[in-house]
Order: structure tokens, then C-alpha cells, then sequence
């Protein structure tokens, strides 16, 4: 039951996120990329809104919800592998933070992020995590995958919405990303992230692979989720699968 429970779900969250009524196991069509008019729009503090908002609107790869579920490894590869710089900040900190000012920083952060805020399978908890980088004028955590995807596993499960469940164990280790796009000088990014989210039931344990996308600002201090729109959501397929490949993601690595 929790296997299918888990799979629902994963559709489930790229649905809502999308914006999306249909879910099945036939891929969603892919619009063409949002594209910036025929100049940019410079906001407050001289940023490129226009072409932020192509840059996180633009579709990712359209997978079906089996992709998610275990399956074979591929020897084949999306491009070299990612490494991730170490944070610098760790003291008092549930989410690590102080990754470097580079699209792999972003995508450090990124990982940082969910792998702490997923632990437990509490919507509530993930929102604060989200909360705790966001900042103002980002988009609401009840509008993200994980969110969504966390809510539906309750939902389904019968499990209150909120707060531990003793029963309930989860996990999120992220193992492939990708960089979807920079502007702005490389000041923001939107970066990619794919793991194995674990949920353990009553005894019961299932695996899935589940991607996310987030749209982060460096704030001179910091990468933290970028005001605007949310990004596009990401393909949720099997780790180090041939779905996985050909969805761009490739090897993370952690730099030390």
C-alpha cells in the first residue's frame, strides 16, 4: 500500500506545481520556453525580472510517474559530475548555509535544504526550513513539489497533516542535480536536485526518486530562495536512470 501511496504522491506534487489537472502515465507535453520581451525589465536593485522569469518558467524535461520508481541503472551520463563546495556555516544551524557565490553553491544550498527539511515527512517542517532561506516576495512553500508531495503522502495515508507520526520515518539524500540557468552575473540561479526520498510506514519501506527545482538569489551573504514566481517543475525519476539521464541530471559530488 505505502508503494503505491508513494508513487501517487510523487505525481501528484509535479501536478500541482504545474498547475496541471492530468495525471498519468503518459508524459505531459512540453511548451516552448518563456521568452523575454524585447528588453529587459530592471526592478529594484537593478535585477533582470524578465529574463529571471523566462529562466525559471521555461519547462523541464516531461517524465511519467513510473520513472520515479526503482529501476535499472544506466552507464550513460547527462555530463560530468557536479561538485558541491562545502558550506561555511554549520554553528546553530539546523540547514547549513555559507555556500560559495557560484551556480554549484546554489545548488549546495539547494541539497542543504531539502535533505534537512524533508526529514520526517512533515509538510510543516519543510515549509519552515523553506521559511528560514526564504526571502521576501518568495514564493510560498504550499506552492513548492516537496510541499505538495509531502501533503499527498499524508493525505492518502489517512496521517494528520501535520506534526510527527511515530510511525512514519522518511528521508531525502540527494544524489544527482543539475544547473538549469544563471542571469544577473550568475546572482541567480535555478538549480536542480534529485534523490531517493525513503518512507518508512508501519514496517513498510519504499523509495522513490524525487527532484526539485528552486529559483535562489545570492544576497552577498547567502544563496536564499529568489523572490517571484516558482520555478518550473522538476522531473522526478530514478536516480542514475536512463529516465534521470535524459531528464540532464548528472552525478553530485561533495566537495570537502
Amino acid at each position: 500500500m505505502i508503494a503505491v501511496l508513494l508513487l501517487a504522491a510523487v505525481a501528484v506534487a509535479a501536478a500541482l506545481v504545474t498547475s496541471r489537472e492530468r495525471i498519468g502515465p503518459e508524459p505531459l507535453p512540453v511548451a516552448p520556453p518563456a521568452r523575454p520581451g524585447p528588453g529587459p525589465i530592471v526592478g529594484s536593485g537593478g535585477w533582470d525580472l524578465a529574463g529571471q522569469h523566462a529562466l525559471a518558467s521555461a519547462p523541464m524535461a516531461a517524465l511519467p510517474a513510473v520513472a520515479a520508481q526503482p529501476q535499472p541503472m544506466t552507464t550513460d551520463s547527462a555530463g560530468d559530475p557536479i561538485t558541491i563546495p562545502p558550506a561555511s556555516q554549520w554553528v546553530g544551524r539546523w540547514i547549513p548555509a555559507g555556500f560559495p557565490a557560484t551556480p554549484e553553491g546554489a545548488l549546495g544550498q539547494l541539497a542543504a535544504l531539502d535533505e534537512a527539511a524533508m526529514r520526517g515527512g512533515d509538510p510543516g517542517t519543510y515549509a519552515l526550513g523553506y521559511r528560514d532561506l526564504a526571502l521576501p516576495g518568495a514564493p510560498q512553500p504550499q506552492n513548492t513539489g516537496l510541499f505538495s508531495l509531502l501533503r499527498s503522502l499524508r493525505t492518502s495515508a489517512g496521517l494528520d497533516p501535520t506534526g510527527v507520526v511515530l510511525e512514519l520515518t522518511t528521508s531525502f539524500q540527494v544524489t544527482h542535480g543539475q544547473i538549469k540557468g544563471s542571469t544577473d552575473g550568475g546572482r541567480y540561479v535555478v538549480a536542480c536536485v534529485l534523490g531517493q526520498f525513503s518512507v518508512d510506514y508501519r514496517g513498510q519501506t519504499r523509495t522513490a526518486g524525487v527532484g526539485d527545482c528552486q529559483a535562489l538569489r545570492h544576497d552577498g551573504s547567502d544563496w536564499r530562495i529568489a523572490p517571484g514566481e516558482v520555478a518550473a517543475a522538476a522531473p522526478c525519476a530514478w536516480p542514475g536512470s536512463a529516465d534521470a539521464v535524459r531528464a540532464g541530471y548528472r552525478d553530485v559530488k561533495r566537495g570537502g
